[in-house]
Order: structure tokens, then sequence, then C-alpha cells
């Protein structure tokens, strides 16, 4: 099977050694992804509600390049430094997936690389129509 890799741009990219996603046959894997607009700069400092949109556009964003859609993900895991945010967040999720209903995980970690984001998401997708 071809292994293609998704980038976003970020210049962590290929100081960590990963891709944005990964698509293998009819699965797709999006890492977490972080609130970074396209200027590099955090969106929304303070706002996880907002920070969670942008992380699902750049989800969307990757999904699309790799020739999926919301509406393939099968699972996403979402990961708050103040788990007070937790409903806030849902609320954002829901209106993307209330659909889709993915299999979700939402869980606290102590801290991200940079200490304004507030919420990392990750997604998984089957392509339902190549398997």
């Amino acid at each position: 099977m071809t292994r293609k890799l998704i980038s976003s741009g970020s210049a962590l990219e290929p100081a960590i050694g990963f891709s944005r996603a990964v698509r293998v046959g009819p699965f797709v894997c999006v890492a977490g992804t972080a609130p970074i607009g396209p200027d590099g700069a955090t969106v929304a400092p303070g706002d996880a509600a907002e920070q969670a949109r942008r992380c699902l556009e750049i989800i969307r964003q990757a999904l699309e390049e790799a020739g999926a859609a919301l509406s393939d993900v099968v699972r996403t895991r979402i990961l708050l430094t103040r788990i007070s945010d937790w409903r806030a967040v849902a609320t954002v999720h829901g209106d993307v997936f209330s659909s889709v209903r993915p299999a979700t995980t939402v869980m606290q970690v102590s801290s991200f690389i940079d200490r304004q984001w507030l919420v990392e998401i990750e997604a998984d997708a089957i392509i339902a129509s190549e398997v």
C-alpha cells in the first residue's frame, strides 16, 4: 500500500520528524493538532472553544488533502490543559461531528509545547468507499 504524508507546513514537522497526517490505504491518522493560525501564532489565547474550532479546521484540511472527509472520522482524542474547558470544547466537537459521532476520548494533560495552547485534537479516519 502507498503511504502518503500530509504536511501543514509547521516548522515543528521536520524538526520533530512527524507529519500532520498519514494515509495508508483507506486509513488516515491526523496527529495532535494545535490551534495555530496561518501566521504561525496561537489562535484565540485563553479561549478553548475557539482554539478547538481552529484545531478542527486544520484537521478538516488535512483530511481533505488525504482524500478523506470529516464524515470518515471514526475516532478523535481531545487533550485539554484545563479539564474545566471540556464542555465548551465538547460543544464545538459536537457542532462538527453531531451526525458522525466518532469514538471520542477527552483527557487532561499538564501542558503542551506552547503554554498558550489549551487544546489539541487528534483524529483517525477510514475512507469507507475504499474499504
